[in-house]
């Protein structure tokens, strides 16, 4: 089975964002990864697999962008969470900086183009 033009273009896209989405997502609280799997697979589909977000958390981790701790969970077993370093939180400041400026020039390209 080829993989659709689509689908190598969504994956990329995801490749390319998704460790910073899931760093903002603990810019300000400390989350499990299963939350986390969920809460980017809502957010239009940022996630495409649940398997995705374990190695990335892990890699995360290796680089000092995350700190984890494991708590007790009334719902089940202990569950690893994960919180923002100070590293994180400069990564994820200079992510922002730069998604948006990369952003509105694909803004202003697309919109060229549409016009003409």
């Amino acid at each position: 089975m080829v993989p659709s033009d689509e689908s190598i273009w969504l994956a990329q896209l995801r490749r390319g964002t998704l460790e910073h989405c899931v760093l903002a997502l603990l810019r300000h609280r400390e989350r499990y990864g299963f939350e986390l799997a969920r809460t980017l697979a809502d957010a239009g589909g940022l996630l495409a697999g649940e398997g995705t977000i374990y190695p990335l958390l892990a890699r995360l981790r290796r680089n000092g962008l995350v700190d984890t701790t494991w708590r007790e969970s009334a719902e089940g077993p202990p569950r690893r969470y994960y919180r923002l370093t100070p590293a994180g939180e400069v990564a994820l400041s200079s992510f922002v900086r730069h998604w948006h400026l990369f952003r509105d020039g694909v803004d202003r390209i697309l919109e060229e183009a549409e016009a003409a």
